[in-house]
């Protein structure tokens, strides 16, 4: 008989961690509730542990000597300490958001800024404007007003995101980078504690 388990890459716990509580169990009821059970690591400090699959496997298989245990997710999964989250106040959290807000926007509007200027747009809109008119304008306010408006809408629907709300199900592109980068520092993390494994030191 089999007993399948699947690892996440990354858990969050404090005190006794159990395999129930970094992998999904598949066996005979009574076996997977056992094997949940089972103790793993114990977190005591706010910093990274490493729970490899091989602990796993051997963790089972001295409780479970005659089952075959399959691996079917992670073969390493990194253990945060969850501490106590501190909540911060309204004023505090105001400033944050609205200098973050500040320095966005102020970013922002310099790279289209200087996007434009390198590529000469005024130049561009002037030419549209004698296309389609027939007569040289310096800054057509019928042609920058659309535009600018277009590229409002664009940057909406590019992120996905208008008034805190999405505009589709799909993930949004920071959503993504976030996701991306999480999973990066992840690897990061795993490799940098299986190298200190390898060499000796304490997770």
């Amino acid at each position: 008989m089999t007993i399948y388990i699947k690892p996440v890459k990354k858990a969050s716990a404090k005190g006794s961690v159990k395999i129930g509580d970094i992998a999904e169990i598949v066996a005979p009821k009574d076996i997977e509730k056992r094997v949940k059970a089972l103790k793993i690591a114990e977190v005591t400090e706010d910093k990274s542990y490493l729970v490899s699959v091989t602990d796993i496997i051997a963790k089972i298989s001295a409780a479970f000597p005659n089952f075959d245990i399959s691996n079917v997710g992670e073969t390493d999964t990194v253990i945060e300490y969850d501490s106590p989250k501190k909540h911060e106040g309204g004023i505090k959290l105001f400033i944050k958001t609205a200098l973050v807000t500040l320095m966005l926007a102020s970013g922002s509007a310099t790279a289209i800024m200087s996007f434009h200027s390198d590529a000469q747009m005024s130049r561009v809109f002037e030419t549209y404007y004698r296309i389609f008119f027939g007569s040289r304008s310096i800054n057509p306010a019928v042609i920058h007003l659309p535009y600018s408006i277009g590229l409002a809408v664009g940057i909406i629907v590019f992120f996905n995101h208008f008034t805190g709300k999405k505009l589709t199900s799909d993930p949004t592109p920071i959503e993504v980078e976030m996701s991306t980068y999480e999973s990066d520092v992840t690897d990061n993390i795993i490799d940098t504690l299986n190298a200190q494994r390898k060499n000796g030191g304490n997770n």
